[in-house]
């Protein structure tokens, strides 16, 4: 399936909110596009949307959840059996966890389903991404936590929902900075989306705002900005810079630390085995 086309585009997080609506943008441009998602049910709505989108084109299907390690290793070996070439890895899968889980893994959930899955997904992939791009999603939300590369399971009575996405989203951006460095025959991005009105969270508090307040931005206006970041000239953008819109911006001082980078790196390879 995918040997067929030009441009091959695996998005993580792809059966909802920015994901899809990237996912569509990319089915329209002609690329073929392998949605990964969590729920089947809106993995399966998300596979239509995009077949429509792509004028009938069947895009690849692939039901993970990033809580699971072994999902995330069936992923990376299903698209190494079917993508001779892997132009784009959107990392785009994750959320706010509202209380505090531990996943069968052995890691907080947060910190597993936004930064440890994806880092493992991306590593499985490297030689596949030779010549390509990885974009990941990160967030304004990162100034407000910091990633403990000493400990990614925390404990319940310390868990905080804030500033452990803060944290997460942190090490999307060190990890970015950081696969810049080591892979420069890969271009790594990380971005804010805007505060998008999606199926974010799990606590209903968080659902209802990031559903209904006033001043979101749109997933279709987010998808467009990570279409950008896969596409653009690469001589365009900064190897290894975080983006809100089309700027390159410079993140929070615990996100733009090398040697911080250089840790979590080299913890969190040891953490899921790669």
């Amino acid at each position: 399936m995918c040997a067929s086309m030009p441009k091959t585009i695996v998005i993580t997080g792809a059966s909802s909110g920015v994901g899809l609506a990237a996912a569509e943008q990319f089915a329209a441009r002609g690329d073929q596009v392998v949605v990964v998602g969590r729920n089947p049910d809106r993995l399966d709505a998300a596979v239509e949307r995009v077949r429509r989108a792509g004028s009938g084109r069947e895009p690849g299907r692939f039901r993970a959840d990033f809580e699971r390690l072994a999902d995330v290793h069936a992923l990376a070996a299903h698209l190494l059996d079917t993508c001779p070439t892997i132009d784009v890895l959107a990392n785009n899968a994750g959320g706010m966890v509202a209380a505090y889980r531990r996943t069968e893994d052995g890691f907080e959930a947060t910190i597993q389903g936004n930064h440890l899955a994806p880092f493992l997904l991306t590593n499985l992939l490297r030689d596949r991404l030779r010549g390509g791009r990885v974009v990941s999603t990160a967030s304004r939300a990162h100034t407000a936590g910091a990633p403990d590369a000493d400990d990614f399971a925390s404990a319940p009575d310390r868990y905080r929902a804030g500033r452990a996405y803060g944290a997460a989203k942190s090490a999307n951006i060190l990890f970015a900075a950081e696969a810049a460095r080591r892979w420069p025959d890969i271009t790594s991005v990380s971005f804010h989306p805007g505060v998008v009105r999606t199926n974010f969270g799990d606590g209903a508090g968080v659902r209802l705002f990031y559903r209904f307040a006033p001043f979101l931005v749109t997933p279709e206006k987010a998808g467009a900005l990570l279409v950008w970041l896969a596409s653009a000239p690469a001589g365009e953008l900064t190897d290894g810079g975080y983006y809100v819109g089309h700027k390159r911006t410079d993140p929070a001082a615990h996100a733009s630390d090398p040697a911080a980078a250089a840790k979590l790196w080299d913890a969190s390879a040891t953490a899921v085995g790669v």
